[in-house]
């Protein structure tokens, strides 16, 4: 007790002497020391292994986490709080040091000392909130969404906005409604996907967004309530790391994961695999050690792995069950649980999937039966068709996208191939390694691959990564090279997070249909005038980067009667929102909105080339986005063009700024010139004076984001011709 008591204490780093005293005194741990120390004595000793830790990496730590502090709680779990919990008692020698009895194990995971780490380091802490600040960071500089995502959160908005309610009982007027109001019933995609992820979701976000009204965009709380879900599981995966290896180690993987870039840019986005990561995440934290538990418990954690994954990957993504296979194997060769016990729980998990992902889906995509992950494997494995979206060579996930997804190059380079060169972490590395390898490697025979389909190895390649880098840590102080080795890690945590900074600031630039949507919505009120019918038509490109149904701006409570639209547009109330993939049905779609200027916004989207040559179609538009003048038909002024990222290149001494033009005659005229002093208000403008400061430094020197021009917002021209009393005709 007295041992844990002065563990607790070690890490109150910046306590004083009074405080740490009279914490002593009444745990009568001063008391137990040798009698030759007087109270002052005892006291300083005390006082200076607790602010030993206040060096190096703890100050660090302390002074960039110090705004998060405020909002951080501790999530660790009973017992998590300290490298001691898992130590034997020990007793205070002569010189005032304790002197424990550990094993090999512990003295390789928690350093050679008895407090788990150097004398000149006790356990560090690092908020728990570092995590979701990271998030919600991503999540406020690109809140916008690109095609893939696209179909949960059309399914998102749809529900949140139109409800299930009221189609049930699904008779014929209700299947009618439903059909009208649902995105995925123009846009299908090429396999259906589970309405399971968008209902939970809209489900939990449906009180937020009632609450926050239009103040914050609704995508915007949706993509945050996600985020906050796999935040929250990262979380309790850490809590598991705390408690089998200590805080320490625990802290390791917070940094290595809070400094990528890809895993928490994209927890917030609606991807199949960012709902299935955070289950998936939870089931592997149940395969985290729990030391001094009993073989029943460790039993009830290994089937409750099983059945979790099993579930998620009957509901999310079937790919899981290839993750599957390698984790079972090792828990029979290992005798760790029985052959029937992992069938039961494969089969349980089965069951709840199907219990929930049949029925649902069933309903919401009117077919009777309908399993979507079983209809995709048929369509990806069976038939082969997913290397329609493109292919790989087989090593693509080892040599690309592992190393991308963790990030941190010290992690695969030093810390992962440490732990196994450690005899007491070579079996905790190998249990958390050699499955989630043995997945890659399997799944590397599919011709299609991206990055996202393995994300659910990176936690515990991590944890892996973060036990070597305790190690590292430990014993900075034993050898010189333990010395530069320990400065390399941290260096690489503040080059990880300086790169994701980087990446995250040029992931902004990626979405410049939402942006030319919004342009249009700042523009149109100064060419129309209250109470008038907007169309406007978006193309392909415009879609794919940004344009969800959630941008398209809902009608408020007007004061004011807005004249009834037409009868042919309220027919097909449709937003028109970025497909599924590039070969989704070309169907047109329209959206009938009002915004508070009290224009009634009609939306529409056409992919079909017969109806983008007829004259007449676009004779109805207003405005349009289009990546190419040229295919818009009419008489169209160019208000604005957006540009998106295009990559970097080397500027050299001497050669000027160049500012990005968009290759159109168009751009030269008074939307050009508009445009252009818009931007240098924008981020093009701190890129220009980035640069311009910069290269005062580098002598000339710069590396330089290259902008093209991606979407131009057009409004079509009008001309009034003698009709009398000042009525006109659009031509």
């Amino acid at each position: 007790m007295a041992l844990h008591l002065i563990g607790h204490v070690f890490v109150k780093a910046a306590s004083p002497l009074k405080a740490v005293t009279d914490e002593y005194e009444r745990a009568g741990a001063l008391d137990a020391m040798p009698p030759k120390f007087s109270m002052p004595q005892k006291a300083g000793i005390v006082h200076a292994r607790s602010t030993s830790q206040d060096s190096s990496l703890y100050r660090y730590i302390k002074l960039i986490s110090f705004p998060l502090t405020l909002a951080a709680s501790s999530l660790d779990p009973p017992n998590a709080g300290s490298n001691t919990i898992h130590r034997d008692k020990g007793s205070w020698t002569e010189n005032g040091d304790v002197e424990c009895k550990h094993t090999a194990r512990e003295e390789a995971v928690f350093g050679e000392d008895c407090d788990g780490v150097d004398e000149e380091d006790g356990d560090w802490r690092l908020p728990t909130a570092l995590i979701p600040t990271v998030i919600f960071l991503h999540l406020i500089c690109a809140p916008y969404t690109k095609v893939e995502e696209s179909f949960n959160i059309q399914a998102t908005h749809d529900i949140l906005n139109y409800g299930v309610r009221d189609f049930f009982p699904l008779n014929e007027p209700g299947r009618v409604q439903l059909k009208d109001h649902y995105d995925h019933f123009t846009f299908t995609g090429p396999v259906p996907r589970t309405f399971v992820g968008a209902l939970a979701l809209a489900g939990v976000s449906w009180p937020f967004t009632r609450a926050i009204g239009d103040a914050v965009n609704q995508q915007t709380i949706v993509r945050a309530v996600l985020g906050l879900w796999n935040a929250a599981c990262l979380l309790y995966y850490r809590n598991g790391v705390a408690q089998a290896f200590g805080r320490n180690p625990a802290n390791w993987f917070v940094l290595f994961q809070a400094s990528g870039f890809h895993l928490m840019y994209y927890t917030s986005r609606t991807l199949p695999n960012s709902f299935a990561f955070g289950l998936a995440t939870i089931a592997f934290g149940k395969l985290l050690p729990v030391f001094k538990s009993p073989p029943a418990s460790q039993e009830t954690r290994r089937k409750t792995f099983l059945t979790l994954l099993t579930m998620t990957g009957v509901i999310f993504r079937s790919e899981l069950a290839l993750l599957l296979i390698p984790n079972t194997l090792q828990f029979l060769l290992r005798r760790e649980l029985s052959l029937l016990h992992a069938i039961s729980s494969g089969l349980l998990g089965l069951c709840i999937g199907i219990s929930f992902t049949v029925p649902i889906d069933s309903l919401l995509w009117q077919r009777f039966p309908l399993w979507p992950e079983l209809s995709a494997f048929s369509y990806n494995i069976l038939h082969s068709q997913s290397s329609n979206w493109g292919t790989s060579p087989w090593h693509f996930y080892l040599t690309s996208a592992l190393p991308r997804l963790l990030f941190n190059p010290l992690t695969y380079l030093l810390c992962i191939p440490l732990s196994f060169t450690q005899p007491a972490l070579r079996h905790t590395a190998a249990n958390l390694v050699v499955p989630n390898l043995a997945f890659v490697l399997l799944y590397s025979f599919q011709p299609h691959k991206e990055w996202r389909f393995i994300i659910y190895t990176i936690p515990p390649l991590l944890t892996v990564a973060a036990l070597g880098a305790n190690w590292i840590w430990a014993r900075r102080t034993k050898t010189f090279t333990n010395r530069l080795l320990a400065l390399a890690l941290i260096a690489s945590v503040l080059a990880s997070s300086a790169a994701s900074t980087l990446m995250l600031a040029l992931s902004h630039l990626n979405y410049p249909g939402a942006h030319a949507l919004n342009r249009i919505h700042a523009l149109a009120p100064t060419h129309h005038a209250p109470g008038a019918i907007v169309h406007v038509h978006m193309d392909t490109l415009s879609c794919m980067t940004g344009i969800t149904r959630f941008l398209q701006l809902r009608p408020p409570s007007l004061l004011l009667p807005l004249p009834p639209p037409p009868s042919s547009c309220l027919s097909s109330p449709h937003g028109s929102a970025a497909p599924g993939t590039p070969e989704e049905d070309a169907t047109a779609t329209t959206t009938t909105t009002t915004t508070t200027t009290n224009l009634f916004y009609i939306y529409d989207k056409s992919e079909n080339e017969t109806q983008l040559l007829d004259p007449l179609f676009w004779a109805r538009f207003d405005w349009a986005l289009a990546e190419s003048v040229e295919r818009v038909i009419g008489r169209w002024v160019v208000e604005e063009t957006v540009d998106a990222y295009a990559g970097v290149r080397i500027v050299r001494p001497g050669e000027v700024s160049e500012e990005s033009s968009s290759g159109d005659l168009e751009d030269k005229n008074r939307g050009g010139a508009r445009e252009m002093a818009r931007r240098g208000k924008g981020v093009k403008g701190i890129m220009d004076a980035v640069e311009r400061y910069g290269r005062r430094a580098t002598g000339g020197w710069w590396v330089r984001v290259v902008m093209e021009p991606r979407i131009r917002v057009l409004r079509r021209e009008r001309e009034v011709i003698g009709m009398g009393m000042g009525m006109g005709r659009d031509w």
